[in-house]
């Protein structure tokens, strides 16, 4: 086994259905519904044909069915083509493919500790450029709106 590879220790099979909480050590392939919570070590990953009600808690997650529920991973969500979830996902990296369907919000890189205080002095002067531009901008719109009515 290649090091990056998922070693899948529980299957929840196509026409599975688990009604309540889920917890497991390790990674779990869903291909079934799971109705409830999903809570595992490793890796949770949802077959095209899987769908979970409930919110997802692992290191990592890949989304190839339906999730309707929050996602809280630390490490990465991936979203496959496929994929349909309807929550929030609170992580550290997310990617979403093409025709995946997203509707939450996503909260990343929360940990405010390791980033640098913005300078107060930069900041001032970056508004202070941003009000010049926004002013010249305006200028030049009246400018040209007086010369189109001085055509008229």
């Amino acid at each position: 086994m290649r090091k990056n590879e998922t070693q899948i220790s529980t299957i929840i099979g196509m026409n599975a259905e688990c009604d309540g909480d889920f917890k497991a050590e390790g990674s779990i392939r869903i291909d079934g519904t799971v109705n409830g919570g999903v809570t595992v070590t490793d890796t949770v990953i949802v077959g095209a044909s899987g769908c979970i009600n409930g919110d997802i808690n692992s290191k990592k997650v890949i989304i190839g069915g339906e999730v309707y529920g929050n996602l809280n991973v630390p490490e990465k969500v991936e979203l496959t083509s496929t994929a349909r979830v309807i929550g929030d996902i609170t992580t550290n990296g997310l990617v979403i493919d093409e025709q995946a369907i997203f509707q939450g919000s996503c909260n990343m890189n929360q940990d405010t500790s390791k980033r640098p205080k913005p300078n107060r002095r930069a900041v001032k002067e970056m508004q202070k450029e941003a009000k010049s531009a926004i002013s010249d901008a305006l200028k030049d719109a009246e400018s040209a709106s007086a010369g189109e009515s001085d055509q008229s």
